[in-house]
C-alpha cells in the first residue's frame, strides 16, 4: 500500500489557471484527516464530504491519520472542484487505485454525500489550463462536459459519480465516449429574446445611429424623454449584431462558467446585460473578496445597456472608464490579481432632466435650471469622452403610431446586410476578425482613416466652436469611418464627417 499519493487538478485563477497537486499521506494514528495548502472554508468543510461519499459509494475510507496537501502552497485556493481529487488522492494513498490508473489526468468536481459528483465553476478554465500543460485527459461532472467540450482537443471524460468514476479507473466498466457532449455547436439555441428594429415606430435617426454603433462597435447614449422608445431602442442592438463564431462562443461561456451562474449551457448569442440602477460598483465591475467577473465582463462581446445611466452611483459611472478605454478589468486584492475581459457595446439611456421632460414638445419641464445642471453633470466629461455616439429620440407623433406596420421585418434585415457588409469591409482592412474602427489608435487612424483637406476643415472648425476634447476629435473620425464603411467608401468625404458631428 502506497502512504503517498498525488492527484492533479485545476486551481483557476482570475481567467487564467494553474495547476495543483493534491497530496495525500496516510500514517498511523488517531483516526483524523487535515487539508494544508492555503485552502478556504469550501475546501476545509470537503472533509466531510469526502468521507460520506466515499463510504456510501461502497468504497473503504481509511481509519488512520489523513493529511492533504494542495501544492504549491504559496497560491491562495478555493472551491469545491477539489472534493473529487481529494477523494481520489485518498483512494491512491490507500492502495485502492494505482498510479498508471490516473496518471496524466485532471480532476475536478464536487462531491455530494451519497458519492455523486455536481457540477463546479471554471470548467472551461480547467480544461484550457490543462491543455496549455500538455495534459491530455480531464474527468469533470456530466453536466460541465459540454462546455468543457468547447476547447477542444482534449480528452474530456464526464462522471456522475465516484463508484462510476472508481469502476472506469480500474478498467471494470469503462465510461463510453457516446456520453460527452455530442452536438457542441447543435443549431439549436436558446429562444430570441431581442427587439427586432422594425418593432419600433419612428425614430430614423436613432435608428441610424444604432446602425452605426453596431457596425464600429461604437458606445452610444440615447437621450429623451418618458415614452419615447429609449429603452426599446437598445434592445434592438444585440438583434443587430452579427452571431457569435466558436471562438466567440468560448470566450462568452468561460466568462459564465467562471463567475458560477452557467455551469452547463453554452452561450450562443450575444449577451446582453441590463444591471438595475441600484447595482454596487462591485457588482458592476467585478470584485469580493475572491474577484468575480461584473456585469462588464458578463457583457464580453455582447452589449451593455445602461437605463437612465444618471441614476446610478457615481462611482460606478467612473469606474466604467478605464474598461471602456482597456477592454479589460483588472482587479487586485491582497493576495490575488485577476483580469477579466471586457470588450462590450456600451448603449445607454436617460432623460435630459430630473422629471424628464426638458426640451419635450408636449409637455412642459417642471425642473429648476439647477436641477438640470445638476442632473446632467453627473456624466462627467471624461466618461462622456468615451462615448462615441450621442442621439435626442423624441417622442413619436401618434398619427406615426397609428399607421405603423411593425410586423415586417424589412427594416431589420436591411440593417443587418449592411452592418455585415461594413464588418467584413472592417475584417479586410485590418486583417483581424475582431479589429473594430471604434478600437483604432490615433496612430491607425493616419494609416486607415486619412481626411482630405475639406474634411479637415470641417472637423477642424467644428473642434474649435464645440471644444472637443483630443478623445472626442478621433472619436468623431473613427465614427466617420464607420459611415464611410456604411457607404461602401474607401475615403471618408465631407459627408461623412457632417454626419459624424451630429452625434455629439
Amino acid at each position: 500500500m502506497a502512504s503517498t499519493a498525488k492527484i492533479l487538478t485545476v486551481s483557476p485563477v482570475g481567467y487564467d489557471g494553474s495547476i495543483v497537486e493534491v497530496e495525500s499521506d496516510i500514517s498511523n494514528g488517531l483516526p483524523s484527516i487535515r487539508i494544508v495548502g492555503l485552502g478556504n472554508k469550501s475546501i476545509d468543510e470537503s472533509k466531510e464530504r469526502v468521507r460520506s461519499a466515499i463510504v456510501n459509494s461502497g468504497l473503504e475510507y481509511p481509519t488512520k491519520r489523513i493529511t492533504i496537501n494542495l501544492a504549491p502552497a504559496e497560491i491562495p485556493k478555493e472551491g469545491t472542484h477539489y472534493d473529487l481529487p481529494i477523494a481520489l488522492s485518498i483512494l491512491l494513498s490507500a492502495g485502492q487505485l494505482r498510479e498508471q490508473d490516473v496518471a496524466n489526468s485532471i480532476f475536478a468536481g464536487e462531491l455530494a454525500l451519497n458519492g455523486d459528483i455536481r457540477p463546479t465553476s471554471g470548467a472551461i478554465n480547467i480544461a484550457e489550463t490543462a491543455k496549455k500543460s500538455g495534459i491530455n485527459t480531464i474527468y469533470l461532472p456530466s453536466n460541465n462536459a459540454n462546455q468543457a467540450s468547447l476547447v477542444g482537443g482534449i480528452n474530456i471524460i464526464p462522471v456522475d459519480n465516484i463508484k462510476q468514476l472508481y469502476l472506469h479507473l480500474k478498467k471494470e466498466k469503462i465510461i463510453t465516449k457516446d456520453a460527452v457532449c455530442p452536438h457542441i455547436y447543435s443549431e439549436e439555441s436558446e429562444p430570441n429574446r431581442q427587439t427586432l428594429l422594425d418593432e419600433v415606430a419612428g425614430q430614423e435617426q436613432a435608428k441610424r445611429a444604432l446602425i452605426i454603433a453596431a457596425a464600429g462597435h461604437h458606445n452610444i447614449l440615447l437621450s429623451g424623454p418618458p415614452g419615447a422608445g429609449k429603452s426599446m431602442l437598445a434592445k434592438t442592438l444585440p438583434n443587430l449584431l452579427p452571431p457569435l463564431s466558436p471562438e466567440e462562443m468560448l470566450a462568452a461561456t468561460k466568462i459564465y462558467s467562471i463567475e458560477g451562474s452557467s455551469t452547463e449551457s453554452i452561450i450562443r448569442q450575444r449577451p446582453f446585460r441590463s444591471p438595475h440602477h441600484t447595482a454596487s460598483q462591485t457588482s458592476l465591475i467585478g470584485g469580493g473578496s475572491s474577484p468575480k467577473p461584473g456585469e462588464i465582463s458578463l457583457a464580453h462581446l455582447g452589449v451593455l445597456y445602461l437605463d437612465e445611466i444618471p441614476e446610478f452611483s457615481h462611482s460606478s459611472i467612473e469606474a466604467l472608464r478605464q474598461p471602456l478605454e482597456d477592454k479589460k478589468v483588472t482587479i487586485t486584492r491582497s493576495r490575488m490579481r485577476a483580469t477579466y475581459p471586457a470588450n462590450f457595446m456600451l448603449v445607454a439611456t436617460m432623460t435630459p432632466c430630473p422629471c424628464g421632460y426638458f426640451g419635450d414638445q408636449t409637455k412642459e419641464c417642471s425642473c429648476t435650471p439647477a436641477q438640470i445642471a445638476n442632473y446632467q453633470r453627473k456624466l462627467s466629461g471624461p466618461l462622456m469622452d468615451r462615448i462615441d455616439l450621442v442621439v435626442h429620440v423624441s417622442r413619436v407623433p401618434n398619427s406615426t403610431l397609428s399607421s405603423y406596420n411593425s410586423l415586417s421585418c424589412k427594416q431589420h434585415k436591411t440593417a443587418s446586410d449592411l452592418i455585415q457588409s461594413a464588418l467584413n469591409i472592417q475584417s479586410i482592412r485590418y486583417n483581424c476578425s475582431d479589429k473594430y474602427n471604434s478600437n483604432l489608435t490615433n496612430r491607425e487612424i493616419n494609416t486607415f482613416a486619412k481626411l482630405d483637406e475639406k474634411s479637415k476643415n470641417m472637423l477642424s472648425q467644428a473642434s474649435d466652436k464645440l471644444s472637443l476634447s483630443p478623445r472626442s476629435y478621433f472619436k468623431i473620425i473613427r465614427v466617420a469611418r464607420t459611415i464611410a464603411d456604411l457607404d461602401n467608401s474607401a475615403k471618408i468625404q465631407a459627408a461623412h464627417i457632417a454626419e459624424a458631428l451630429q452625434y455629439r
